[in-house]
């Protein structure tokens, strides 16, 4: 049998020891499916004292996980430390330069240098795989890379975080307000201490980019995804919307467009109404999904545990089995399925003249006249209204809510019309605007 595969590990967190008690427990199967076993000899975490459930006594402690790096009885590093700079960077860099592939589970790293990472694995003919930074145990990134690339990926749209889909079902379910559902996502530590990067949509944010680069072969632009989180959902809008026959979701959508024989990439994380009848419409909980549409394959749908240490685990583990399988993601090792060379740049595209249904929700004042004022934006702009919904909230001050769907029209029109109702007193804050999700 091949020599085993040595590896180092940083970050000894809940997925940490998750890829420990993994490989210790399938030892077996791993070693059958890699071809040779896949040996632990280093680790390394902030604090040596702390019991995580896990004997580290087998393993090398480094006090300073950098230096793992240069260790010669290490092949591959898996960075399990977070962060998109700081010392999680130093440790790629350094484990990269010292010859050794990378494993990571850490999206913000891969958004914001992950074609940097890959020049340096090119050259240096090594392995970058980051299988976990997306959907947790979803096999999403090897769909794209292997099984589906044959196909022109058209469009790729999905729900990306799991702490926002825990909240937006449990709203759904019960009929709470988010603050009340978000405290207890934080209880059951689907949810941090501090839930913004969740909550803001920053996380679904990196994960989009990255399925971008892969799906579009376009270089990584995470500052130009459009993003607006779940804050501002209320209870209110989910029972509108399931009147309406939708549920609410937070979507990240990815597509290229063409205008003039240029490339445009669209890139947005908002909330959606999903339509009763849509594979997406029924993913609840902790759960993503990703829908990606192959010019020849059609609609795949990836769905699946999108984080905790099992599911995380195995994703960082199915990467270590194929670097030992010896796949460094093609001849010269290519983690966006090609060469950093060739991935196009893309101007980011403008969304005005996209076509689309809309939600709009207003919050004003129970006053003669605002429906009126309301509607004479709505007619100045061009927006046509399909429906429309009044309801009072006199726990909130005589405000009333008022809610509407569009009929399908250049999403420029809504905004402008928003425009127009700028500055107005009988606006008690400013309107939520959700799309329908199509087809």
């Amino acid at each position: 049998m091949a020599a085993p595969l040595r590896i180092a590990l940083a970050g000894l967190g809940t997925v940490g020891g998750g890829v420990i008690r993994l490989i210790e427990t399938n030892a077996a199967l791993i070693t059958r499916r890699a071809g040779r076993p896949i040996e632990i000899v280093a680790v390394s975490a902030r604090d040596r004292s702390k019991d995580r459930g896990v004997d580290l006594s087998h393993y090398a402690w480094e006090d300073d996980m950098t230096a793992m790096a240069a260790r010669d009885d290490v092949d591959a590093v898996v960075e399990l430390v977070g962060g998109a700079d700081g010392p999680a960077l130093t440790l790629a860099r350094n484990a990269i330069q010292h010859g050794k592939s990378l494993v990571t589970a850490n999206k913000a790293m891969i958004a914001h240098h992950g074609l940097e990472l890959a020049e340096l694995t090119e050259k240096a003919k090594v392995a970058l795989k980051f299988e976990a930074a997306v959907a947790g145990g979803v096999p999403v990134i090897k769909g794209l890379r292997e099984g589906a690339a044959a196909n022109n990926i058209d469009r790729l749209y999905g729900i990306l975080n799991g702490t926002c889909n825990f909240i937006l079902s449990s709203m759904e379910d019960t009929g709470r307000d988010f603050a009340d559902v978000l405290s207890e996502a934080q209880a059951k530590g689907y949810a941090e201490a501090d839930p913004s990067f969740d909550v803001e949509g920053t996380d679904a944010a990196h994960k989009l980019a990255i399925l971008s680069a892969i799906a579009f072969g376009t270089r990584i632009d995470f500052a130009s995804v459009d993003t607006q989180g779940i804050t501002r959902i209320q209870a209110a809008d989910i029972a509108q919307a399931d009147a309406l026959g939708y549920v609410i979701r937070l979507i990240g959508v990815a597509e290229v467009d063409e205008e003039g024989g240029q490339r445009r990439l669209f890139q947005r994380v908002h909330p959606h109404l999903v339509p009763f009848d849509h594979p997406l419409a029924h993913v609840d909980g902790a759960t993503n999904a990703v829908v990606a549409e192959g010019n020849f394959a059609g609609r795949l749908l990836f769905q699946g545990a999108g984080a905790g240490d099992g599911p995380t685990a195995s994703a960082v583990v199915a990467d270590l089995i194929d670097i030992a399988r010896g796949d460094l993601g093609g001849e010269a090792g290519a983690p966006f399925s090609i060469q950093v060379a060739e991935m196009e740049t893309m101007a980011p595209a403008p969304s005005g003249h996209r076509l689309g249904r809309a939600y709009i929700r207003f919050m004003v004042a129970d006053r003669p006249g605002v429906l009126a004022e309301i509607t004479a934006a709505m007619r100045d702009a061009g927006v046509s209204i399909e429906s429309l919904i009044q309801k009072g909230r006199h726990e909130e001050g005589g405000n009333v809510m008022v809610a509407m769907v569009t009929h399908e029209g250049p999403e420029a029109r809504v905004s402008e019309a928003l425009r127009l109702l700028e500055g107005s007193p009988a606006l008690a804050e400013p309107p939520l605007v959700m799309q329908l999700l199509g087809d």
